[in-house]
């Protein structure tokens, strides 16, 4: 069969028209397709699809777009499901989480004597341990909400050392052996914590700076360990959609650990990591600036103004509600926070320091306002900013002070907080809404494992101001709730803002590393009852698959 001239003509023209199409097409690793994209960029904007290439995402568009421009070998379907960019834990303590796995687990105990049983059946199974080692016990949920003594832990374990861990991680309770070990006695003070004793004898109850006197005890975990437990911790994560964590207050031995997992392949996790406030660490790592490789970063440095309002270490401008004449304690005299401002204001490292209570907010506000002198893009932090004085809320913008906080800190609080503060003082308290207002962007994380890992418990208390019960009806001061968007941004580009990754991560754009997450609900429009029920699908890091439900990995 033969055409006319033109007839063949045309079809030369569309053939090689067709030729020319397929080899203007670029090589990329990966292309997703026929998803719901939130991007998290300036817009919000919502695409179907991108492509990546050596790790990287080097367009973003729609199936027709993306697929017409790049050809790959790997394709995967969303089957129209939600995408979002890697989440992003603002602060969490990712050693000591997966420390805590390997340890004696507490949380939910409803009394002392659950936990005595709880650990009495971990010693039970790991015969031998030199030191019991516990986490995540709460006098709060006890009956009477009193702190317990050791007297129990005492009798069941005479010769060997137990330390128990509060859920907060600002006080510990420790058997006499411990006690004994570390030199502990009855009567004993220091700065910046308290050594509980009652009629003469100690209870075992250390709190903020006292944990030290049985901490430097403990023997340090081997390498082989600290592989084992950052691998086991890095794999939960990554189940729950985190692509990168914020570790506040390593030291140089622990950093530098981590740094030969992650270059030996080892650890996949993205970290970004403040140094904690001692003298070998400053001394080490202020003088040759920030560290930086492709997964982590250290740059921040971080202090404790206080302690924890759970264990009345807050330190606050006006006594607490329900212990007279209490006021809780700084962690270290004015002096020491003032001179460290001044020390990491000339260096590019941020300052990022724990304030729980309205006096220790106030005091680090004013330091801060002292050094930075104005709007500033040093992105000097304080953690938690969780209970604040009316007149201090400008602090925070006037120069440019970024407030990190944690949702599900308040619906674990709001059971007892109100006790603690005080109805009047506790309206400026978790206060998310007056807080996001004053730099127009607000990081969040979990702070786990004080809380759980999960960053759909931080969209649901952020957005819904509710605990995993749904409790209470209508939220908790849902005045300072945030939008789903808000929520959204404040577990991706925010989060990466914080941590001065913003150009790398955070969002889903051409040039920024392929972290994302495909969820089987959107978070954008869930109803409250099904964010918790809400599933990975599949987590990926650079392109690379770390997480996938299908696969259970």
């Amino acid at each position: 069969m033969s055409f006319p001239h033109s007839i063949r003509t045309f079809l030369t023209f569309i053939a090689l028209a067709v030729m020319a199409a397929c080899h203007s097409r670029q090589p990329a690793d990966m292309i997703l397709y026929n998803g719901k994209v939130y991007t998290v960029d300036s817009a919000f904007s919502v695409a179907q699809a991108f492509a990546v290439a050596g790790g990287k995402i080097v367009a973003v568009g729609t199936d027709a777009d993306v697929r017409d421009r790049y050809t790959a070998v790997r394709e995967i379907d969303a089957g129209g499901k939600a995408v979002y960019p890697g989440f992003i834990d603002a602060h969490s303590h990712f050693v000591e989480y997966g420390q805590s796995l390997f340890e004696a687990a507490l949380v939910g105990s409803s009394s002392f004597e659950e936990v005595v049983q709880r650990v009495k059946q971990f010693a039970d199974a790991h015969p031998g341990q030199a030191w019991i080692l516990g986490h995540g016990w709460d006098q709060n949920k006890f009956p009477g909400k009193a702190f317990p003594d050791n007297t129990r832990l005492n009798e069941l374990f005479p010769s060997t050392p137990v330390v128990l861990v509060r859920v907060d991680g600002h006080a510990v309770i420790a058997n006499a052996k411990a006690l004994e070990l570390a030199g502990v006695h009855p009567g004993q003070t220091l700065m910046g914590g308290v050594v509980e004793t009652k009629n003469g004898r100690l209870t075992g109850i250390l709190v903020d700076n006292a944990q030290q006197l049985v901490f430097s005890q403990i023997p340090a975990v081997s390498a082989a360990d600290f592989a084992v437990q950052l691998d086991s911790g890095q794999r939960r994560c990554f189940a729950q959609g985190l692509t990168t964590v914020t570790d506040p207050g390593l030291n140089k031995a622990d950093i530098q650990r981590i740094d030969s997992l992650q270059k030996a392949g080892m650890l996949k996790m993205r970290m970004y990591v403040m140094i904690s406030d001692k003298p070998a660490n400053l001394d080490y790592y202020l003088p040759k600036g920030p560290y930086k490789t492709d997964l982590l970063y250290v740059k921040g440095v971080k202090a404790y103004a206080d302690g924890a309002l759970g264990s009345r270490g807050a330190c606050l401008l006006q006594p607490y509600d329900d212990r007279a004449g209490w006021y809780g304690f700084l962690r270290a005299g004015v002096t020491h926070y003032d001179s460290l401002a001044q020390r990491v204001a000339g260096t590019d490292f941020q300052l990022c320091t724990h304030a729980i209570g309205d006096s220790a907010n106030r005091m680090i506000l004013q330091i801060y306002n002292k050094y930075l002198k104005g709007k500033n893009d040093k992105r000097w932090r304080i953690e938690h900013a969780q209970v604040i004085n009316e007149s201090d809320f400008d602090l925070f913008g006037r120069a440019s002070v970024i407030p990190s906080v944690q949702p599900t800190h308040a619906t674990s609080d709001m059971y007892w907080a109100g006790e603690r503060l005080g109805a009047a003082r506790l309206k400026g308290a978790y206060a998310y809404r007056q807080l996001l207002q004053q730099n127009g962007w607000l990081p969040l994380g979990t702070d786990f494992p004080v809380e759980d890992i999960s960053p759909f418990k931080t969209f649901l208390a952020a957005v819904f101001r509710v605990d995993a019960k749904g409790y209470p009806a209508g939220g908790f001061q849902p005045e300072n709730s945030l939008t789903p968007k808000e929520a959204i941004c404040g577990m991706t580009i925010w989060a990466a803002r914080a941590d001065c990754l913003e150009k790398e991560i955070g969002s889903l754009e051409a040039g920024k590393s392929a972290d994302f997450v495909i969820l089987d609900k959107d978070l954008m429009v869930v109803k409250q009852e099904d964010v918790l029920a809400t599933r990975v699908v599949a987590t990926y890091s650079e392109g690379k698959l770390l997480y996938s439900r299908e696969l259970g990995k």
